[in-house]
């Protein structure tokens, strides 16, 4: 059993190291999973046998009473900002006062937060915010959850980094997304969500949060005989860390013209950047140039220029989701920000209405938090005419005229009412969007006719629309085409997997990945939906919020007797014990902005059917997929020709192989 869980151990680290830090995954989400769930078990058994680097420990130890305060062995400095094209021309003359020849690297100043990493015999045994620069919190066990943070480098050497915690752009969407629905406070960017996970007193919570980092730089130990940044990045990537893209500079001029491009080309990024950090290369120049009291003489931050536009709140609507929190809403006088137009910005709750102080008529400032969600970031008080109207969040449920009430422990109001009809559409909405039951056909507009029509009141209704077939033909707007691919759709949708079905229900804190988890833990939707909550905590990926909110979900008789009804109306709920192999280890790369489906859900699909996924162009490569604005590894491909088809070539060339999209 040893040499299995040092095996297993060694394997499932280096495809942790090829997904999370080279973006180059070679197995499957489903034969990780496997492979991990394996490892779990064998540890259980034989707990003498764990490695200090087992990827088990990815999913968080027991909670904190409060964090330690740590010591750093080494300052960790801050930046002194530049803001133009001057200021960095000055820069480079105080630098050239005391060295000459001297050649610059530009590094991405990613937005989030700094932590130090240190690793004795090359085991990570301490992680460590900044702080104040010399005191910090130890929030080890939190990185330890991050799984770009190697728990163990490919050489046992002791040395201490610093690293850039951060959370991407879509993170940062689905997170703030989750936390409105729930009726909890949203993130206002994704600096303070990276800072507020990473400092969970419960390493569990850390764990669940899209955490990622960027290590750019060695405080201690290392190699002696480095002479330059660029070097210590290659030496970086060597031991296992995850590094930004670094440019090189012989001049400031070039500095200049690359800060300038990076001012638009930021925003194709996947995470939020909000400058560059200018660097003197040479090791040696910088400890002639030596620090100041808090920063350093061979670096200095440029900082972009905030992108934001004015324009005026026409009107506050008020959105239901499908759990009843009421989401306000500012429609706006539309405004071109960071690469697209923007006419509404979420308003979250009362509680940010009212600290901002924003009224309908006001003229406020706009951006994009995050490049990502629109966000009012003031109101311009200046412009005020005295015509602006002061908004409150009704007491009553806009959809169903029920009361809506603030929870306990909640910034959302919510309307309790379980029959409102904005609840029953949302929960309509989710249930049969992609990543739950995938039914085509059934989008809001639709959604919305078929309740009103009073076809459909719960979820089961679905499956019994055969019978008003003839009604929907007379329904304006309603073809006879579309009516039949929906209902085809609908049909088809009964051999879904069971964690598509559980994922859709919409169930509090239950999510796609949880669905899968239960789903393959008890194999069964009977075995599932009669889980004792001491069983649902007995896995490792479930904690006890969870479990309470789905056996919660699952007490109330109407949700045991819907499952019977889905039964009984076909549904199959079916628990895959492996993966189809229709694509048998082909090597996949996706790129450019495709429509149907995002990059993630064709990975999904690729991965399903036996596929891997790549994030770089190679000779091993078999396809190349590609939409609007492809780049690089689209002509990589074709000097390397590589079959490359666009989005409709690649999607018709699936079918063909037998995948059923």
């Amino acid at each position: 059993m040893k040499a299995r869980i040092e095996e297993l151990t060694q394997k499932l680290n280096q495809y942790n190291y090829e997904y999370y830090v080279k973006d180059n995954p070679t197995i499957t989400d489903y034969e990780y999973d496997q492979l991990l769930e394996e490892l779990s078990k064998l540890e259980e058994q034989f707990p003498e046998f764990k490695a200090i680097d087992s990827p088990t420990e990815r999913v968080g130890g027991e909670p904190l009473d409060a964090f330690t305060q740590v010591a750093h062995t080494t300052r960790l400095l801050s930046l002194d900002n530049s803001y133009n094209a001057e200021d960095l021309r000055d820069f480079d003359k105080r630098v050239k006062k005391e060295v000459s020849d001297v050649e610059y690297i530009l590094e991405m100043k990613i937005d989030g937060l700094s932590v130090a990493l240190k690793y004795e015999a090359g085991v990570l045994v301490q992680g460590a915010t900044r702080g104040n620069g010399e005191v910090g919190e130890n929030v080890t066990e939190n990185v330890k959850t991050i799984y770009s943070v190697p728990l163990k480098l490919k050489e046992p050497i002791d040395i201490e980094v610093r690293g850039e915690v951060y959370i991407p752009k879509a993170g940062f969407k689905r997170l703030n997304e989750s936390q409105e629905e729930l009726g909890l406070q949203t993130f206002a960017n994704p600096r303070n969500a990276a800072a507020g996970s990473l400092r969970q007193l419960d390493p569990k919570v850390a764990a669940k949060r899209p955490l990622d980092i960027f290590v750019f730089n060695v405080l201690n130990g290392g190699k002696d005989e480095i002479q330059s940044h660029d070097e210590n990045f290659d030496y970086l990537n060597e031991l296992g860390f995850k590094t930004t893209t670094a440019f090189k500079c012989s001049t400031i001029e070039e500095v200049i013209s690359k800060c300038e491009e990076m001012i638009e080309k930021r925003h194709d990024l996947i995470y939020d950047i909000d400058g560059m950090v200018i660097k003197v290369n040479n090791l040696s120049q910088r400890k002639t140039l030596g620090v100041k009291a808090k920063s350093p003489r061979w670096a200095i931050a440029y900082k972009f220029p905030a992108e934001e536009k004015i324009t005026v709140v026409k009107d506050i609507i008020v959105q239901v989701g499908r759990t009843g929190v009421l989401t306000p809403k500012a429609e706006l006088e539309p405004v071109f920000v960071a690469g697209s137009t923007i006419a509404y910005a979420t308003l979250h709750n009362q509680d940010y209405i009212d600290e901002k102080d924003i009224r309908i008529g006001d003229t406020v400032v706009i951006q994009k938090a995050g490049d990502v969600i629109p966000a009012v970031v003031r109101v311009v008080t200046e412009k005020r005419t005295g015509k602006e109207v002061v908004f409150a969040l009704p007491d009553k449920c806009p959809e169903c005229n029920q009361e809506a009430i603030r929870l306990d422990g909640e910034v959302a109001k919510r309307c309790i009412n379980p029959t409102c009809p904005a609840k029953l559409r949302r929960g309509f909405e989710h249930f049969v969007s992609r990543n739950a039951m995938n039914i085509d056909g059934l989008g809001p507009a639709v959604i919305t006719m078929l309740i009103k029509e009073g076809f459909v009141t719960k979820l089961s209704d679905l499956y019994d629309l055969e019978q008003y077939k003839e009604q929907m033909y007379s329904i304006e707007g309603f073809g006879e085409k579309s009516i039949e691919k929906m209902l085809e759709s609908i049909e088809k949708s009964k051999e879904n997997e069971l964690h598509q079905f559980i994922n859709g229900l919409g169930i509090a804190l239950i999510g796609s990945k949880a669905a899968k988890v239960l789903s393959q833990y008890f194999g069964s939707v009977e075995a599932l939906i009669n889980a004792s909550i001491e069983e649902l905590i007995a896995i490792d990926e479930i904690g006890h919020k969870m479990a309470l909110s789905f056996r919660n979900f699952f007490d109330d008789e109407k949700h045991q007797e819907m499952v019977v009804t889905l039964k009984e109306k076909g549904l199959k709920f079916i628990v895959k014990s492996q993966g189809s192999n229709i694509l048998d280890g082909m090597i996949f790369v996706l790129t450019g902005t495709l429509e149907k489906y995002s990059r993630k859900e064709l990975q999904i699909i690729l991965e399903t059917a036996g596929g891997k996924v790549s994030g770089s162009v190679s000779k091993k490569t078999d396809v190349v997929i590609y939409g609007e604005k492809a780049g690089s590894k689209l002509k990589k491909a074709n000097d390397l020709e590589i079959l490359a088809l666009n989005e409709l070539e690649g999607l018709e060339y699936l079918k063909d192989k037998g995948i059923d999209l």
